[in-house]
């Protein structure tokens, strides 16, 4: 494994850690490129883990220019193919962000004690920073299916846009308390070693603009 890939599977490892999920109210689905989440989310309906799904999200950096409609829309077309009936899943189309994919949802459902939240392996810690904020009433859980780095990365963006995925991920972990968008969150010296390496090796290209 070259040194860039070490590196970023120190972030990899960063970034997915604290998965999980547990019989609840509802399965909330943050859209994105990687339909694979989609999946994951009708096969934890039909275990029975929760008895409804909500698809939320509008369109973000990489999804549009992949699809002419929101992320919810395509991950619902996805559902209906896998078996699931219309009337188990809800559309959400406005949210651009874990922010508002968590606010919108709780807006939705206000009466929701328990939910999962389900993402990209590299977002889970991201969401879970978030939902304090956003919903800090709610007992929650944040998953994610599974797939290794690099081998299970999805070709829609590669290994390289993945990389520069997380480098601006762990950007936000750091920046974000301070703007009040998510709760704060100690970054080891490895993961800070990384980050800095996968910088200085060109992969800034999500990196928050004018934020050192």
């Amino acid at each position: 494994m070259t040194p860039t890939l070490k590196h970023a599977s120190v972030l990899w490892d960063f970034l997915g850690s604290g998965r999980g999920h547990e019989p609840c109210e509802l399965i909330v689905v943050c859209g994105s490129y990687d339909l694979r989440v989609c999946d994951y989310a009708c096969e934890l309906l039909k275990r029975g883990v929760a008895p409804h799904l909500l698809f939320t999200g509008n369109t973000g950096n990489w999804t549009k220019h992949l699809w002419e409609r929101p992320e919810a829309d395509v991950f619902a077309q996805r559902a209906l193919m896998l078996g699931v009936p219309a009337q188990r899943f809800t559309l959400e189309r406005r949210a651009t962000n874990f922010a508002e994919n968590i606010a919108f949802a709780r807006a939705l459902f206000p009466d929701v004690r328990r939910a999962t939240f389900l993402t990209k392996p590299n977002s889970i810690r991201r969401v879970a920073l978030t939902l304090p904020v956003q919903w800090p009433e709610l007992d929650a859980w944040v998953d994610a299916p599974a797939f290794g780095f690099p081998d299970g990365v999805s070709h829609l963006i590669g290994v390289l846009g993945l990389i520069d995925e997380m480098v601006g991920d762990v950007h936000r972990i750091k920046v974000y308390p301070s703007l009040g968008f998510q709760v704060g969150q100690e970054i080891p010296e490895d993961v800070q070693v990384a980050w800095r390496y996968l910088i200085e090796q060109g992969f800034d290209h999500h990196l928050i603009k004018g934020r050192d």
